[in-house]
């Protein structure tokens, strides 16, 4: 999970660099790289038509007002971005072998009210930075108070691990530590070396997250976990630079990390506990680890995982050639919105098609969202 202003998901880079998928929990970010409409340090834009009639060639601005309260939350939390989320547990449940259900939900609450926690907190820890760098943003510009910002973040973190106790006490038990990950990290990581680390460990927790909500055990969603958190590893690196570029080994190495993923996801398969998807569904060709997985399942995961490779690829190629901020910021976007393919990508090789096609419906969704909030951004600044 993409707690980081890079952002594991769709992800805007709003602050300091850092991460949310893969974002990540982890790295937030609406995934269309810096903010392309960001209103002047006052927050208003100007209105520069000549007024009809009288022809007078002086133009007026006029200011236009400000957002809403609610569009200042939406904007501190980055509401594109949480479209990255809810793969991470179905992908989680996927691979330990078990069906999504009740308790999955309950894990995709908690996911998503830590990830928002992640984000709130991570404009309250850079709000004296923002109130240099960026001025439009929620905090230095007043629209939201930074006590508010850290009570949100207090108030989601518990609702988050009340959400994972109801799941029970193994989600429980992977909650707690990737709460104490996010805090961590926008607190005292974000700018050491430790930072994508964190960033990768909370992501890959997230997956856990999911498979020990489920009933399914986290043993086998181990390696799973460590490709979601090597993919959010690479985009927290690349966004570190995202606000000054000049980092050419940070998207070439995402870039290899990238083409090591799409590999793994798509030329080998998850071997479930056996009789897991037996139990679940009887008779089902290609349920037990021997029989192996379904050529359609084969292909799906083929396909997925070749759109991964597409959607993160270009613009971390791009980023290579010219590690200029646009193109880093584009690069960072990129490879958060690849985290819901490899999530299906995840999914689909473990067997679950269902599932695999339920979180790659999230990426289309997700623009659309991103689109709307974008357009509505420009109309009032």
């Amino acid at each position: 999970m993409s707690r980081a202003r890079a952002r594991d998901a769709s992800g805007s880079s709003g602050s300091s660099a850092s991460s949310g998928v893969l974002a990540v929990p982890g790295v937030p970010t609406d995934g269309q790289g810096a903010d392309a409409a960001a209103p002047p340090a006052d927050g208003r834009g100007a209105d520069l038509a000549t007024p009809p009639g009288d022809g007078d060639a002086t133009r007026t601005p006029r200011p236009r007002p400000r957002p809403g309260r609610a569009g200042a939350w939406a904007e501190l939390l980055r509401l594109p971005a949480l479209f990255t989320v809810p793969g991470d547990a179905l992908a989680g449940a996927a691979v330990a072998g078990v069906r999504p259900g009740p308790r999955t939900l309950l894990a995709i609450g908690s996911s998503l009210c830590l990830y928002e926690a992640g984000m709130a907190l991570n404009d309250w820890a850079d709000r004296e930075e923002d109130a240099v760098e960026r001025p439009h943003r929620p905090l230095p510009s007043g629209r939201i108070r930074p006590a508010a910002a850290l009570t949100a973040a207090c108030g989601l973190t518990g609702a988050g691990l009340l959400l994972a106790a109801r799941a029970g006490r193994p989600a429980l038990a992977v909650a707690a530590p990737l709460a104490a990950t996010v805090w961590a990290y926008d607190l005292a990581l974000k700018h050491t070396p430790a930072g994508p680390a964190a960033m990768a460990a909370a992501r890959g927790l997230d997956l856990l997250l999911g498979a020990a909500a489920t009933g399914g055990g986290t043993r086998a969603a181990l390696p799973s976990a460590a490709l979601l958190g090597s993919h959010t590893l690479a985009v927290t690196a690349v966004s570190r630079r995202e606000t000054t570029g000049g980092s050419v080994l940070a998207p070439l190495a995402a870039l290899a990390t990238t083409g090591a993923l799409t590999r793994l996801v798509t030329q080998r398969r998850t071997r479930l506990p056996a009789g897991r998807w037996a139990a679940a569904a009887p008779g089902l060709p290609g349920s037990s680890p021997a029989e192996g997985r379904p050529r359609s399942t084969a292909a799906l995961a083929t396909a997925l995982g070749a759109a991964y490779a597409a959607t993160a690829a270009r613009p971390y190629f791009h980023a290579a050639l010219n590690p200029s901020p646009p193109l880093t910021q584009r690069a960072v976007g990129g490879g958060i919105r690849a985290t819901i393919p490899l999530q299906a990508a995840l999914a689909a090789r473990s067997g679950a098609t269902a599932t695999s096609l339920l979180v790659a419906a999230l990426a289309p969704a997700g623009r659309m969202f991103a689109r709307r909030a974008a357009m509505r951004k420009v109309s009032i600044t």
